[in-house]
């Protein structure tokens, strides 16, 4: 386990914890109390530390190496059901964007997301999660399928942003990412999106205009990552904390200015330290949102979405 800097004390208390248990192994000592006085402590410390994070060290969280990516979700939500599919249809598969079908239970969704890698080669691979035009343009394509047999859509958000390379530029990221943005707003069929990591500019959004859209608990949505609004703001990423701060990324700040849905909670220290209850929680908001949305018509869903959006922002006159 890798331990971010806040998460020093933790990580101090549990290499006393296995010392202790180590001591006790070895030699005829009875440790047990001492070891439950280090678990209580180091249960305290977890609760202390997990509830009062600041805006940036929920950044940090979100970018946890450890944290589970989309196909972790997929394929621990969906098991063997899944079917990954492939390709644009014009210019090449690209794989910083993946998508499928897959079930829960008997019902079948499209899920389509960021996929990140685990170490140099696959981030390569991956292109860090940064998808190309073509990914947006296979991301439509599912969509498009999925409406067409009347199949609910999942996206997972996971991006640092779209590729701004100049070929991606010249094979229209803009436009890609304004006509999924279009097409999602009136597409018949529910689509339920989830934060998964970091939801960051129009990378994000290019699949994110949900029916219902949701923020785990240790994860940021907004136009533009810290360092990159500290650098334009402060000429310094020496500020990225405070414009954590400012940009109102976290879950709390977007509910609160009803720009998502929920809220979904992590287990205590964050999605890489229980991976199976953050799967078990984000299936369980998945299949309550669709419970709730399964019954609209399709004029319904759509004028529900588009109200939604419509409702968004302030303005004068």
């Amino acid at each position: 386990m890798e331990y971010l800097e806040f998460e020093m004390p933790i990580k101090e208390l549990q290499d006393q914890l296995q010392k202790c248990q180590i001591i006790g192994k070895e030699s005829e000592v009875d440790v047990t109390a001492t070891c439950n006085k280090i678990n209580k402590k180091l249960t305290e410390a977890r609760k202390n530390i997990y509830k009062n994070l600041t805006p940036w060290q929920r950044v940090q969280l979100s970018r946890h190496p450890n944290r589970p990516y989309t196909l972790d979700y997929i394929k621990a939500i969906c098991g063997d059901t899944f079917m990954e599919l492939h390709g644009d249809r014009s210019v090449g598969d690209d794989k910083a964007m993946i998508g499928g079908l897959g079930k829960i239970g008997d019902q079948s969704y499209m899920f389509i997301g960021q996929q990140k890698g685990y170490n140099t080669k696959t981030r390569q691979y991956r292109n860090f999660g940064m998808a190309n035009p073509e990914g947006y343009r296979k991301a439509l394509r599912l969509m498009k399928m999925a409406e067409k047999f009347g199949i609910p859509v999942v996206t997972l958000l996971d991006t640092p942003g779209a590729y701004p390379g100049l070929v991606a530029e010249e094979r229209g990221q803009g436009e890609a990412i304004a006509r999924n943005i279009f097409e999602m707003t009136i597409l018949k069929t529910p689509i339920i999106t989830v934060v998964i990591g970091e939801g960051a500019s129009g990378g994000a959004l290019g699949i994110g205009v949900g029916d219902r859209v949701y923020m785990m608990e240790n994860t940021w949505y907004t136009v533009i990552s810290p360092e990159s609004c500290s650098s334009i703001l402060w000429r310094s990423w020496e500020y990225k904390e405070q414009a954590a701060a400012a940009l109102k990324l976290t879950g709390t700040d977007m509910k609160k200015m009803k720009l998502i849905d929920g809220i979904i909670k992590e287990p205590v220290g964050g999605a890489h330290t229980d991976r199976a209850g953050a799967f078990e929680a984000v299936q369980n908001q998945i299949v309550v949102a669709f419970e709730a949305l399964k019954e609209l018509s399709e004029e319904d869903l759509v004028a529900q979405r588009m109200d939604k959006y419509a409702k968004m922002g302030v303005y004068k006159e």
